[in-house]
C-alpha cells in the first residue's frame, strides 16, 4: 500500500508548485489544508478526469478508488480565473464536463491535458487566452508585504485571488510548516517558538484542524501505513 510523489517548484509566477502521483493499494488518504488552488487531472479505472479544486481550510478523509495516476498544477498566491470566482471552490472542486484521452473543457473550450514537463507552457497558453489572471499585489501582502492600499481594499483583493482572507492563509501556511518541521525530527516546543505558536496547547489544535495529525504522528510518520496529501516546505511561513 503506498503513494508515491515526485513534485518541483516553478520559474512561473503563475505556478507554485508542479506534481504527479500514483496511488497503489490504497483505500483512504489524509487531505491537508492548503491556501492555493490547483488544476488536477488523474486516472481512475481507466478514465480520465480533470478538476478545478480550490483551497482546503481544514484536513478532511480522502476515498480512494483502486490504483490511480495524477497530476497537479498548484497555483501561486494571486492567480486565479476570470471566470469562475475562487471563493465557489473553497473545500470544493468542479470537474471538468467532457475529458477525453488527451483533452479538456476549461471554460468551454478544449486544452490539451499538459505534463509535468510542459506545465508552464501549458499555463503561458492559458494567460494569453485570458483564462488565467494576476495579482501580484496579493502574492506581496500575504507574507508580510506592504502594500500601498488600503486595508479593506486590500482585504478585498486577497479574498478576490484567493477565496481565503490573508489570515486563513497563514494559519494554513504556518500549520503545514509545522507538520514539516516536526516530520524533520523537531521538537514541539521548539516548532512552538519557531512559528510563534503561543505554546504547545495552540500548536496542537492547529495540527488537528489543518493537518489531521498529532505532533506525535507527525514525528513517527510512516507513510505507507499512514498516507498524506503533498507536503512541502513554504517559502515565508508568518506568524499571525
Amino acid at each position: 500500500m503506498s503513494i508515491e510523489s515526485d513534485h518541483r517548484g516553478s520559474d512561473s509566477p503563475y505556478v507554485e508548485r508542479v506534481w504527479r502521483g500514483r496511488t497503489s493499494g490504497v483505500e483512504t488518504m489524509t487531505s491537508i489544508a492548503t491556501s492555493t488552488w490547483e488544476l488536477v487531472f488523474w486516472e481512475d479505472r481507466g478514465v480520465i478526469h480533470a478538476a478545478v479544486r480550490g483551497p482546503e481550510t481544514r484536513a478532511s478523509i480522502a476515498e480512494i478508488t483502486g490504483d490511480s495516476e495524477s497530476l497537479g498544477i498548484t497555483f501561486a498566491h494571486g492567480t486565479s480565473m476570470s471566470h469562475l470566482p475562487l471563493a465557489r471552490l473553497v473545500d470544493s472542486e468542479i470537474e471538468s464536463p467532457h475529458v477525453t484521452g488527451t483533452t479538456f473543457i476549461l471554460r468551454g473550450e478544449e486544452w490539451e491535458i499538459p505534463h509535468i514537463d510542459n506545465a508552464e507552457q501549458f499555463v503561458d497558453k492559458l494567460v494569453r487566452a485570458g483564462v488565467l489572471v494576476r495579482d501580484p499585489l496579493v502574492a506581496e501582502v500575504v507574507w508580510g508585504g506592504i502594500a500601498m492600499v488600503g486595508s479593506r481594499s486590500l482585504q478585498r483583493r486577497v479574498a478576490a485571488a484567493t477565496g481565503l482572507t490573508q489570515g486563513a492563509i497563514r494559519q494554513i501556511e504556518r500549520a503545514r510548516q509545522a507538520a514539516v518541521l516536526l516530520g524533520e525530527g523537531t521538537a514541539p516546543i521548539d516548532v512552538v517558538h519557531r512559528l510563534g505558536y503561543y505554546d504547545q496547547s495552540h500548536l496542537a489544535k492547529a495540527l488537528k484542524r489543518f493537518i489531521g495529525r498529532t505532533a506525535t504522528q507527525l514525528r513517527r510518520r510512516n507513510d505507507a501505513d499512514d498516507p498524506m496529501s503533498l507536503l512541502y516546505k513554504t517559502e515565508n511561513p508568518e506568524r499571525s
